[in-house]
């Protein structure tokens, strides 16, 4: 197998719910940053040998194959492929995972990863929904329900925190914590590396869209909180449930793109590599509790690469609900000051199928912000899986 490293990764500034990037359509901000990923790499597109993009909702504005209509109208080359793939909230890392087995395996020399996700205009579960309410049927049926019942990721998470013996006060913490990480990181400018600026649609009034653009570079989604404001929010799932919309994560818009090649093809061409790939992984676990997938993909990611824990100088847990990252920790023992250093979903938003990829840009800026080798990413992913990737910077 070859060895593959990224050579560039870049993201949106995270928009939230009916906030700035709610009324740009999803193909241009993919497409933008597709563009603006190879541009700043210093690759020529028509190298690229297939994109693979990941996103959730794939209807209307996002169906299509999205990857390749937003690559097409961006203005790239026809003649590079374009696939879209649904591994849920993961998707945009199976993505990479995808990317990496192409240029690993020989079958492509170079190769892209992205996700999108406009959770404004195709709210969550429109393509459930939608399909439904035309007479298409629904997700699972009865031979599904005769092996697994068929809960909602909130269900999964009160139950986790069961399991766990989690209480509201342990969610809270955790949500406070990535509040405040992330407003350190932003009023720092620590993620200005990372962001790609996007001109974003604006409507009037009578939403009319107006000629001018606004240009959208900084994440948007937080807010200021104290443990106080968020004891007094009502939980979302049950009505004594952990979670509420303080230490869950918040819907959210953007895209995110990383560009990988072989390491010979990266000499070939003068480019610095940023950081190489160790391992990738996807895993499935109880499809009922829906929302352990970290825990069996660090064993995995580690075990491969002969590590522990203690070798990993950054980790990004997708933070979808705190129960997911509290359980984690229980289950590894995790130094917490080296997980989601600058704050994670809870704070800056979940715009699912481009998370993957915006958590990998995140690590990879950050082991070159604090000159730091090892960082670990990890998403859990309705239907009971996991998603991992392993990078080392070079």
């Amino acid at each position: 197998m070859r060895e593959v490293v990224i050579v560039e990764a870049v993201r949106t500034a995270i928009g939230r719910k009916n906030g700035t990037l709610a009324n740009t359509h999803p193909l241009d901000v993919l497409g933008a940053v597709q563009a603006a990923a190879l541009a700043r790499a210093g690759v020529d597109p028509s190298l690229v040998g297939q994109v693979v993009g990941g996103c959730i909702d794939q209807v209307g504005a996002q169906s299509g194959n999205i990857t390749r209509n937003a690559w097409l109208a961006a203005g790239l080359p026809m003649e590079v492929a374009c696939t879209s793939v649904d591994s849920a909230c993961g998707s945009s890392q199976q993505a990479l995972t995808l990317a990496v087995g192409l240029v690993a395996s020989g079958a492509e020399d170079v190769a892209m990863a992205c996700g999108v996700e406009n959770m404004s205009m195709v709210p969550l579960g429109s393509n459930a929904r939608d399909g439904a309410a035309a007479g298409h049927g629904k997700p699972v049926n009865r031979t599904y329900a005769a092996h697994y019942e068929y809960t909602s990721q909130f269900e999964g998470a009160e139950r986790i925190a069961e399991k766990y013996g989690l209480t509201r006060r342990m969610a809270d913490e955790l949500g406070l914590e990535s509040q405040l990480r992330a407003r350190r990181a932003v009023d720092e400018g620590r993620f200005e590396t990372q962001i790609l600026p996007v001109e974003a649609v604006q409507l009037d009034e009578d939403g009319k869209r107006l000629d001018a653009t606004v240009t959208f570079a900084r994440d948007e989604v937080l807010r200021d909180t104290s443990m106080e404001a968020l004891a007094n929010l009502k939980p979302v799932a049950r009505p004594d449930g952990i979670h509420t919309a303080g230490n869950s994560s918040q819907i959210a818009d953007a895209a995110s793109a990383v560009v990988v090649m072989s390491a010979d093809k990266a000499a070939e061409l003068g480019l610095r590599p940023r950081a190489r790939i160790l391992q990738t992984c996807l895993v499935g676990c109880d499809p009922v509790l829906m929302l352990e997938g970290p825990i069996p993909v660090t064993d995995r990611l580690l075990g491969r690469a002969g590590m522990t824990l203690g070798d990993v100088d950054v980790v990004e847990i997708n933070e979808a609900f705190a129960a997911v990252v509290l359980a984690w920790e229980q289950a590894t023992k995790a130094d917490m000051s080296k997980v989601n250093p600058n704050g994670g979903a809870i704070a800056l938003g979940h715009a699912l199928g481009s998370t993957g990829c915006v958590l990998v840009t995140k690590a990879l800026h950050e082991l070159e912000r604090t000159d730091k080798e090892i960082a670990m990413i990890t998403m859990c992913c309705g239907g009971g899986m996991g998603t991992g990737t392993l990078i080392q910077r070079v």
